[in-house]
């Protein structure tokens, strides 16, 4: 079964979450998928940018409760990211969860249809946004991460483009990064891996720092008591036991 799309128009690579009968959540086949396809993308000359996008109405849903990336794996898919030789590009026009920001934020442009919504729930489920918040830390507004982190309240786009979550943010997302793109295919690609490298240099400061101490409070807070209440209710349709 293909879990990530693929596809190419004038130098693009655009690489589609394409699971959506779990809500593009990220498992670890998906993890997976999602990296050997951009190894590729770092490997081929003819690739000028990636674009990172989704099937369905949901970018992804977050981590796959019944089927979990380890948490080193995913750490391993951000970097990633952050460290491919081409810009990438996040395209969404749907729901994003949890781990699926974790992605976004480590993509270097990101927009998303004015539909779209977006919520850290983790904390709803008994665990924190731990792994995720090391691409999302530097590059967001820590007082509106404060209240998202803790709360999980859901916000829309035009929040997440205020927050700095999102670039972008438009009634048609590709009209919204058709300039974007425009843009990338006008730049020399030496170029467009230097500049990457020079904007990227904070946020592996970060992973240089905290991947570890994040890596494994995430499998701890996975393995935990109130982790498992949590997922149960979540998979149950029901609230967990500490809801007042």
């Amino acid at each position: 079964m293909t879990l990530v799309g693929r596809s190419r128009a004038r130098g693009i690579e655009t690489l589609s979450l394409d699971a959506p009968a779990t809500r593009n959540a990220l498992s670890a086949a998906l993890v997976g998928a999602l990296i050997d396809a951009l190894t590729d993308c770092a490997e081929d000359p003819d690739v000028r940018a990636v674009v990172l996008t989704h099937t369905g109405n949901t970018f992804s849903a977050g981590a796959d409760l019944r089927d979990p990336p380890a948490p080193d794996a995913f750490v391993a898919l951000l970097r990633q990211i952050v460290e491919l030789p081409r810009p990438v590009v996040a395209r969404v026009t749907g729901q994003v969860r949890a781990g699926g920001l974790g992605l976004l934020a480590a993509c270097d442009i990101t927009a998303a249809a004015t539909g779209a919504g977006f919520a850290f729930t983790e904390v709803r489920v008994g665990v924190a946004p731990a792994v995720i918040s090391l691409p999302l830390l530097p590059r967001t507004d820590p007082r509106a991460l404060t209240r998202y982190y803790l709360t999980g309240e859901r916000f829309d786009a035009p929040e997440a483009a205020r927050i700095g979550l999102l670039t972008a943010t438009g009634d048609d997302v590709d009209a919204v990064l058709a300039p974007v793109l425009d843009g990338l295919r006008r730049s020399a690609p030496q170029a467009l891996t230097e500049t990457k490298r020079l904007l990227t240099a904070r946020v592996l400061e970060t992973f240089d720092r905290d991947a570890a101490h994040l890596t494994a409070l995430s499998a701890r807070l996975f393995s935990s008591a109130a982790a498992r209440e949590g997922m149960t209710a979540f998979l149950e349709r029901r609230d967990p036991a500490w809801v007042l």
